[in-house]
């Protein structure tokens, strides 16, 4: 009997588990939909806070049966009431009392875990005790990435050999990116900095001999060998994991001003749920879109309780200006079914993994503003791939609003941005082409660390 017929006698019990933010939660939802349709049973752990977004889609979408959504009540602590309970719009001062709030969770978890004894255990990279927990209950358990396989093989190169270089030289952090760094991680306490990279390292260990990245092997290939090398695991590719548009995004207003505009005319613009430019920036890139000749759909956020009316956040006279050409929005925007509407010819992006990813399976070429974290990475891959370019900061890491529109005019309208263009939309067709080649090999992976478990039969 061969492993597709076994796995289909008995639903397989998943517990899925991701560290608090919507840019690891959302690739977790998504593994999970692909694996439902394969006769999975999926646990999908969290704050109540994460769960607001998440519940309509299963309603929506059907799914209230397959995905059993399980609330993760942290422990209180000065400073972060519930609605904190999760890195959206999280302002960054409190990033460390989160963390600190999620590893007083491990009795919460344990309790969990001994209510719904799962077969396997999906968990991320900031909670080491998760599989520990799982193993002392003799659960396998697998650690899920979702940033790029780019960015990991970079941090496990710098572990194991600090002072050599990454021995890929396109992909690198420029001075100001690191000076930035710096700077960001003197609002952490050095411990927690240690933690985290101790908490990194342990959930690759801990993992039951294979770990999932959120990729392809395409554009991801040599850097997943290079992780194996490092790390003596095998990596096994998820594919994109992009959220398919919803029949609910439909009537938005956006749409409606987009569907006006001409083919291929209008940029999106939108850095993420989790990053908030400050007032310098919002101002040259606004310069910057003001001076292209592309319309534009703006997606402005800013951190709780630090809200300002667009009017103020933005330079005097800047709607006159634009007029027509332009629309501004605060918070949110059905970012899938923009993508996805022919008269977008590029999108300006943090090169956060997941929108990346949504871009290359869509076929719309990136103007790349990276901000932290594993974005700057991200944003050189893309480069190296040919499917965008980046808009650099000058020496002191400042944006220039002249440049910011000349990227864009380039990508979207100019003929030095046709191989761009080109190479954007076969990256597309190469992903539709592919369909879910890799989540079947992700079937099979799992099925076999779980097929020891008397109750799989």
């Amino acid at each position: 009997m061969d492993a597709s017929m076994e796995i289909n006698q008995k639903s397989i019990r998943v517990l899925m588990f991701p560290w608090l933010g919507h840019g690891h939660i959302s690739p977790f939802f998504e593994l999970a939909k692909k694996l439902v349709k394969r006769n999975f049973t999926i646990f999908l752990c969290s704050t109540p806070a994460n769960f607001i977004s998440i519940k309509q889609k299963l309603i929506n979408e059907d799914l209230t049966e397959k995905i059993h959504l399980v609330d993760l009540r942290l422990p209180s602590l000065p400073d972060l009431p519930p609605h904190y309970h999760t890195t959206n719009g999280l302002p960054s001062h409190l990033m460390s009392t989160l963390k600190k709030a999620f590893a007083k969770a491990r009795p919460i978890f344990t309790q969990i875990i001994n209510s719904i004894e799962p077969d396997l255990l999906i968990y991320d990279l900031l909670q080491p005790w998760a599989p520990k927990v799982a193993a002392e209950k003799n659960i396998p358990s697998v650690v899920f990435v979702t940033s790029s396989a780019t960015m990991f093989s970079y941090m496990f190169h710098t572990f194991r050999y600090p002072n050599s270089e990454f021995p890929f030289s396109s992909i690198y952090y420029r001075d100001y990116e690191l000076a930035r760094m710096v700077k960001n991680q003197e609002l952490e306490p050095i411990e927690q900095q240690q933690k985290d990279n101790t908490s990194v390292k342990l959930c690759f260990k801990r993992s039951s001999n294979i770990v999932l990245i959120k990729g392809f092997k395409e554009i991801d290939g040599q850097y997943c060998d290079y992780i194996s090398s490092l790390t003596k695991k095998r990596v096994v590719l998820v594919g994109p994991l992009v959220q398919e548009p919803t029949s609910e995004d439909g009537n938005s207003q956006i749409l409606t001003w987009l569907n006006q505009k001409s083919k291929g005319s209008t940029i999106f613009v939108s850095f993420g749920s989790e990053y908030f430019l400050s007032q310098e920036d919002r101002e040259e890139i606004a310069h910057g879109l003001e001076k292209s000749r592309v319309n534009f759909i703006w997606v402005v956020r800013f951190p709780k309780g630090e809200k300002l009316k667009l009017e103020q956040a933005l330079p005097r006279g800047f709607f006159k200006k634009v007029g027509e050409r332009g629309m501004v929005v605060e918070d949110w925007a059905p970012q899938a079914k923009i993508l996805g509407n022919p008269n977008i010819g590029g999108f300006v992006s943090h090169c956060g993994w997941n929108s990346v990813m949504e871009s290359m399976k869509i076929g719309v070429p990136i103007i790349a503003m990276p901000m932290h974290l594993d974005q700057p990475l991200n944003a050189r891959l893309v480069e190296e791939v040919g499917i965008g370019l980046e808009v650099v900061r000058d020496k002191d890491g400042k944006l220039d609003g002249e440049q910011i529109s000349e990227i864009i005019n380039k990508v979207v309208l100019e003929k030095e941005g046709e191989s761009i263009r080109e190479k954007a939309k076969i990256m597309s067709e190469t992903i539709r082409v592919k369909g879910d080649e890799e989540i079947d090999d992700v079937v099979q992976e799992l099925f076999n660390l779980c097929k020891t478990r008397s109750n799989v039969v």
